[in-house]
């Protein structure tokens, strides 16, 4: 059973992000396989949970697979190119009516959940035409979007549904493909969120090559990469053309504008809000680069610092720290920040003879495979040097097999600081490890 302090510390999360994210603007697209799952009604109340949060949501839906199912019925044949659908014109009625059905169905489910969709004509297409001489027939891309009227829509609290459908200026329709409608719509009104909600999306360790530095959940799963790690990405799986198209997809749309975008698996029940409403999450991030920082501690950083350092304090690896010690040292701190909350940190102390001691380094447990604390080490050691440090060392208990991962040799006590000394205790018996 859960400690009524991992209790306390889930609720804070949620009531933070409800914070942070109220009216946030979020486009969320599910494709075919979600919609047709056993899952779908929990998503769909998810979202409207999400909804009736005070984030402002947009559903894309896939139809691809009644799509399918509606010109194998027609007995019209279509392939694919560049991951648009080739097929003559007398298939566009049925495609309009395959992906009017599919919104439909999601507009059904929303209304069962007491939110009002609506399902609308926003779009401005625009044919794909004739491209190295090949006829791209009815396939569109988006050419303008009626932002006004969306943003009227979502201020007055209904949820917009957009069939995989777009209308140039003489009423002629194209078929365009969700997942790129999707990504368009979240550029367009510049998004706070983008969720691609998919049935086989999961960035594991396990199939794919994993860039050096990504964060991975305990499971190998990739938590977050920001746009850098994405390219390397893409570049040590270039086999993998499906996620290589959507991970161009989500560079692209934050490259242009949209703050996040999230990779989940529809197979997870929960997966939405478990993304929007912790840290952690429960899918694959993608971000520019302001999802995880060092900086100074500050002094209303206190209590958080305190609650991060007491599971070390207790299990005895840390020295117990009173408020007024850190109101007095706080200046000597840093601390690793993830959406304005605070989930490590680390100290630096110099000394007369010129030598410095790296300190108080505590990670969230739940954060710990994310690299955090190298990273502290590192930005420490960097400001050690920075201020004319001749060595830095630190003093472990239990920890000193992660310390020599980092390059830390064993050293002896009489090498530190003699006022370092005093505070030795042979009863703890710390041992000394220097670079």
């Amino acid at each position: 059973m859960l400690s009524t302090t991992k209790k306390a510390e889930s609720i804070r999360d949620v009531i933070h992000y409800l914070q942070k994210f109220k009216n946030a603007l979020t486009v969320i697209y599910l494709d075919e396989k979600t919609i047709a799952s056993p899952l779908f009604s929990s998503h769909i109340r998810d979202i409207a949970l999400l909804h009736q949060a005070g984030l402002q949501v947009l559903i894309i839906p896939g139809a691809r697979s009644r799509i399918d199912q509606v010109l194998s019925s027609a007995n019209i044949s279509w392939t694919y190119k560049d991951n648009s659908r080739i097929c003559p014109p007398e298939a566009m009625p049925f495609i309009k009516m395959a992906a009017f059905d599919v919104s439909n169905t999601v507009m059904t489910s929303l209304a069962a959940n007491n939110i009002t969709a609506i399902i609308g004509n926003w779009v401005r297409a625009r044919g794909k035409g004739i491209i190295d001489g090949f006829d791209y027939g009815n396939a569109g891309e988006i050419d303008k979007l009626d932002t006004s009227s969306l943003k009227t829509v979502l201020n007055e609290g209904f949820i917009p549904i957009f069939p995989c459908i777009g209308w140039n200026s003489a009423g002629h329709p194209y078929n365009i493909s969700s997942v790129t409608l999707a990504q368009q719509i979240a550029i367009e009104l510049k998004a706070d969120k983008l969720f691609f909600v998919m049935d086989d999306v999961n960035l594991n360790s396990s199939t794919y090559k994993v860039p050096d530095g990504v964060a991975l959940d305990e499971t190998g799963e990739i938590a977050a990469m920001d746009l850098e790690q994405v390219d390397t990405f893409i570049m040590l799986n270039k086999g993998s053309e499906e996620v290589v198209n959507l991970l161009n997809l989500a560079k692209n749309a934050c490259q242009k504008g949209v703050t996040r975008v999230h990779l989940v698996d529809g197979k997870i029940d929960g997966v939405l809000p478990t993304e929007i409403f912790s840290n952690l999450g429960s899918g694959t991030m993608i971000y520019t680069s302001n999802y995880g920082k060092i900086r100074q501690m500050e002094q209303n950083d206190i209590p958080s610092v305190l609650a991060i350092m007491r599971p070390f304090v207790e299990k005895g690896k840390l020295l117990p720290r009173t408020e007024q010690e850190l109101k007095n040292t706080f200046t000597n701190y840093i601390v690793y920040e993830i959406d304005s909350a605070i989930h490590a940190c680390s100290s630096l102390f110099m000394y007369k003879d010129g030598q410095s001691e790296i300190a108080a380094v505590a990670v969230d447990e739940a954060f710990s495979h994310m690299g955090i604390g190298p990273k502290l080490i590192k930005a420490l050691i960097a400001k050690a040097k920075s201020q004319g440090s001749k060595s830095v060392f630190i003093m472990t208990t239990q920890a000193a097999d992660w310390f020599e991962k980092l390059g830390f040799k064993e050293s002896t006590i009489d090498s530190i600081p003699e006022e370092r000394r005093k505070k030795w205790s042979e009863k703890r018996n710390s041992k000394v490890y220097r670079l």
